[in-house]
This record gives C-alpha cells, structure tokens and sequence, in this order.
C-alpha cells in the first residue's frame, strides 16, 4: 500500500461527501426515520402497538442505517465509474496494488456507516421519547458489533458494486435489498419467528439478522435476542466471505 496515495483517496471520497451532504443526509436518514415515526409514535400512540417496541426497534433500525448506507455509498459509485464515468480507471493507476483501491472503497463506505448509525440513536431517541430505554451495559460488544455490520455492509456493497450491472440495479433491491430488510429482524426480534419453524431458522442466512440482534444484545439486553458471540461470530464469517470475493471480483472487472 502506498500511504500517500490511499489517504489522498479517502480525503477526496470525504470532500465529495461533505459536498453533497444534504442530499447524502435525506438519501442515508429519511427512509429509517419515517419507519421510526410510523411505527414508534404513530403506531404506539395509537395503541396498536405496546410501549415497549420502541426500545425493541430502535436498534433495527440503527443496523439497517448502517447497511443501507454502506451498501449504497459503495456499490453505487462502483456501478458508475465502472460502466458510465470511467472514473475507476484513474484511480486504478495510483501507485498501488489495485486491491487497496478497492479497500479504500470499502473504508470509505465503513466511514458513512458508522456516521449514519451514530446519527439514528439521538434522532430516534428525539422522535420517540418517553419510553425508550437504552442500555449500554457492554460497551465493547456495542463497538464491536457497529465496526463489525460498518464492514460488513461495505464490503457487501463491493460484491454488489462489482457484480451487477447498472440495468439491473432496480433487481438488486427488489431480489437482494428488499428481502434482507424484511426478514432481517430489523422492525421483529429473531424470537418472534418462533412460530415459524422452518422460516426461522432460514433466516439466518441474512447478515442484516446479526446486525440488527447485535445491537439489540448491546442497547437493550431486556428484551430476548441471540447470544452475543454467536453474533459475532456470524458477522465475523460473513465479513470474510463478502471481503473476499468483492475484493476477487473488484480484481476481475478492473483487469478486464
């Protein structure tokens, strides 16, 4: 790796960022913030739902910030530079092997997600309170499970960004994103799928599953969730698997 030049990368990704923050800001929080309204005031204030969900679904809602903007901030640009702007093509001449390239794609994209977890407890906890009740009783399962699903969604957002072409984005998030939010535990605890013997053990499959309980077993232990190191280690496995084959992909499209 040269250093110079990996930094210089990443300082030009933030200045991009900081130049399209309000836009970057409505893309990364608006979605998850109208699904805490809908379903922590509105549908609790009503009383279709117990006072208890809030707390229930503030943590699913930080991992599916995080993943959808990891997921976006890297497989988007990807689409583009590769197939339209060419814009890959500089930065693959840096002096550098071209897999730093693509790790720098995946810091750039870890970066957005912690900032767009980080950003959903004090807008949730605005839009929710009273009633929400945080705990921070493992602090280091807490920054361990936010840089594991950071990574995670990033480096997933390389696969994605490597292997699908830019007709088929609106298939990605029919057949790939959709699903993975809505059986990915993020609005329901894994225990509520008890009834569904088969679906609930399918599901497992879903890394967002891991992200969302892992955040659940660090902010609110109160309520039933998967064993933390189970956790981990799932994230921890399918941080490998999608590293590995995005950065054998990235490799692949960029010498062909």
């Amino acid at each position: 790796m040269n250093r110079k030049a990996f930094l210089a990368m990443l300082a030009r990704d933030a200045h991009v960022a900081r130049r399209n923050f309000v836009p970057l800001l409505l893309q990364t929080f608006l979605q998850p913030l109208m699904f805490v309204f809908i379903f922590g005031r509105v549908m609790v204030g009503s009383g279709y739902m117990p006072p208890e969900y809030k707390s229930l679904l503030l943590p699913g809602i930080m991992a599916l910030s995080m993943v959808g903007a990891g997921i976006w901030s890297v497989a988007m640009p990807l689409i583009g530079e590769f197939q339209f702007t060419h814009e890959i093509e500089d930065r693959l001449l840096a002096p550098m092997d071209i897999s730093w390239v693509a790790i720098e794609k995946v810091v750039a994209g870890m970066l957005q997600a912690l900032a767009a977890g980080l950003t959903v407890i004090p807008a949730g906890w605005a839009l929710l309170r009273p009633g929400v009740e945080l705990s921070l009783q493992a602090p280091l399962t807490f920054v361990g499970v936010a840089l594991l699903v950071a990574l995670f969604s990033a480096s997933g957002g390389l696969l994605l960004g490597c292997s699908i072409g830019q007709a088929h984005v609106g298939l990605m998030f029919s057949l790939v994103v959709a699903p993975m939010i809505f059986f990915g535990c993020t609005y329901y605890p894994w225990q509520a799928l008890q009834p569904f013997t088969i679906l609930r053990w399918v599901v497992l499959i879903n890394p967002l599953v891991y992200a969302s309980e892992g955040f659940r077993s660090a902010l609110v232990p109160q309520f039933a969730h998967l064993p933390a190191g189970r956790l981990l280690i799932g994230l921890v496995l399918f941080n490998i698997l999608f590293i590995t084959v995005g950065l054998r992909q990235f490799r692949h499209k960029a010498l062909t």
